[in-house]
């Protein structure tokens, strides 16, 4: 199995920043992308804020287009978002997620972090 360990949450007022961490451990053989999604309370969809590809290309959501940052490290099994200018509207609670495969099973499967709140109050 693949696990995702997310840190870096927290609260920030309005115009603060958060760094976000995510590490992939266990039987990992690649990770072909890996990525962030936030999930409002009481919204059941998972929305995506950024993802990158092992060679490095990284998507964004629409709403955090040059505010957020997404970068990786391949050699950690590891990739973070840096987030700026945050506002109320990106309190959520942000997962990990890894599309990768694992030394046990052939194939490649979706792996979600346990989550880490993100709140941006004054």
């Amino acid at each position: 199995q693949v696990h995702l360990v997310e840190s870096g949450g927290g609260l920030v007022q309005p115009g603060g920043s958060l760094r976000l961490s995510c590490a992939a451990s266990g039987s990992v053989r690649h990770i072909h992308a890996m990525g962030w999604y936030r999930q409002v309370r009481g919204n059941q969809q998972r929305e995506l804020v950024a993802t990158v590809t092992s060679g490095f290309t990284p998507v964004y959501g629409d709403s955090v287009k040059g505010r957020f940052t997404i970068s990786r490290e391949n050699a950690k099994n590891a990739v973070y978002l840096q987030m700026v200018n945050l506002t109320p509207e990106d309190t959520a609670v942000y997962y990990c997620k890894a599309v990768a495969s694992n030394t046990v099973v052939a194939g490649y499967s979706d792996y979600w972090g346990q989550g880490t709140q993100v709140t941006v109050s004054a």
